[in-house]
């Protein structure tokens, strides 16, 4: 089978689509005997959520995906049992907080006034084609360097300035997705002669620790700060629960922790407006019906006037919220999970895994499969997400996983859902958007399921 793969290397996440519909949701990838790529690779509901949950003790990552993911050292995608657990208890205690909600609405908002609409106003003045998924990746990796890092590297301005660590997640991405569907051999080889992806991966590992280390502040700076802060919370926790568990000192432990929230916090909402927009912009009624809601929800009709909304006002915004859930359904940020039992299972399916078996999900093939979503799964339609009494409905995760499934289900779920609320329903208000005729809009083959070659748009400022 490794020469199909090949040659649909530029179209990987739809080559394992077709395959996986033709064999009812489930098929045994074989490749050369002496490559050791055999996997299972399935998108069916039942066996994600008998893998991700009703067996979830089974299938840790392990370190076949520790290896895989080796650059995020000790963040909490690589680990398991008691680390994972303190990862988690950890992230929820700060999302908890309760001056949690007031920081996030006070960085989203702040990055909206102070860098996303002189941005959009200046391509909009000047009549200037331009990037829109670039735009929401800075906006994202501003805002989530700010939650994390409490540093805002300002890479949305006006000069759209490079900014090496920003620009690298993109190629960590890439490497790390042909880890995943190459034989160890291959990318091994190609690391230590620092060649291809892995050269790539290299670089990109040496611009995160020269971006993230001088920004992790010394104890004495921590204690004169009173601001609620996401690494003074795991330097605390670590110091009281783990200091000596763990090999790496707290320094390193901070370091992958903030490089594994950058990565969510930054692909999870950009990949997810970047694709909403790329929909709604070919859907004119789901783009004005967003609108209306905005306008009426928002009571902006009455007042006239633009105004920024809370976190308790967001959750107003059903048919917005729905549409956000079409672009995640089609459009996954997470394309790809990896998992392997470490005793012999016998999936929903019928297939049986010996140990050390790699299974592969394909998240993206969940959501165009009619088995799953009905003859209507490759529609965008925001209505399917709306109960009967207009709220909002729910699905289970291993039916919708976006966001993963059973415990590791990703902790910045609401969090995403509000920052993305406000960063579409603030251009949505403000702007028209047209896409640029001819512009290829693709999803690129990558462990995130970002726009290929971007989403290139012409904004113009509407009457309001």
């Amino acid at each position: 089978m490794l020469p199909a793969v090949f040659q649909n290397s530029h179209r990987i996440h739809d080559y394992l689509t077709q395959g996986l519909i033709e064999f009812g949701g489930t098929f045994e990838f074989k490749g050369p005997w002496f490559c050791d790529m055999d996997m299972l690779v399935t998108s069916d509901p039942a066996n994600i959520h008998h893998v991700l949950s009703k067996n979830f003790s089974n299938y840790p990552k392990g370190p076949e995906f520790q290896k895989i993911f080796e650059i995020l050292g000790d963040g909490i995608v690589n680990t398991d049992h008691e680390l994972w657990e303190f990862h988690r208890r950890t992230t929820l205690s700060f999302l908890s907080h309760v001056k949690f909600h007031k920081l996030l609405e006070t960085s989203v908002w702040r990055k909206v006034e102070k860098g996303l609409f002189p941005v959009l106003d200046y391509f909009s003045e000047h009549g200037m084609d331009f990037d829109l998924q670039d735009i929401f990746q800075r906006f994202a990796f501003d805002n989530i360097c700010n939650l994390v890092l409490d540093y805002d590297p300002s890479s949305l301005c006006n000069d759209l300035p490079c900014i090496p660590s920003q620009k690298s997640l993109d190629d960590a991405m890439e490497a790390l997705f042909h880890r995943h569907v190459l034989p160890d051999s291959i990318w091994k080889l190609q690391k230590w002669l620092g060649i291809g992806k892995e050269k790539k991966l290299i670089q990109a590992w040496k611009a995160f620790d020269e971006f993230i280390y001088p920004r992790i502040p010394i104890e004495e700076e921590e204690r004169k700060d009173d601001n609620l802060n996401l690494l003074k919370t795991f330097r605390k926790a670590y110091e009281e629960k783990i200091n000596g568990f763990l090999s790496t000192n707290s320094r390193d432990f901070l370091r992958d922790t903030s490089l594994t929230l950058m990565l969510a916090g930054r692909d999870t909402t950009s990949t997810c407006l970047t694709w909403l927009f790329w929909l709604i912009a070919t859907n004119p009624v789901a783009e004005f019906k967003i609108r209306e809601e905005i306008e009426t929800k928002l009571k902006l009709k009455e007042n006239k006037k633009w105004r920024f909304f809370n976190v308790k006002e967001s959750q107003k915004l059903v048919y917005l919220h729905g549409a956000l859930c079409e672009s995640l359904r089609l459009y996954p940020p997470l394309a790809v999970e990896r998992k392997s039992p470490i005793r012999s299972d016998i999936l929903p399916s019928g297939h049986y895994v010996h140990e050390n078996t790699k299974v592969m999900f394909s998240f993206y093939s969940v959501g165009r499969m009619e088995t799953v979503w009905g003859k209507d799964c490759l529609e965008f339609k925001p209505e399917r997400w709306i109960s009967e009494h207009g709220g909002i409905k729910h699905e289970p995760s291993y039916k919708f996983p976006a966001f993963n499934a059973g415990p590791r289900t990703c902790l910045g779920k609401e969090t995403s859902f509000i920052q993305m609320k406000m960063v579409a329903a603030s251009i949505l208000y403000h702007y028209h958007i047209q896409l640029v005729k001819g512009h290829l809009v693709l999803p690129r083959d990558s462990v995130i399921v970002q726009a290929k070659y971007g989403l290139r748009v012409k904004l113009s400022r509407r009457n309001v």
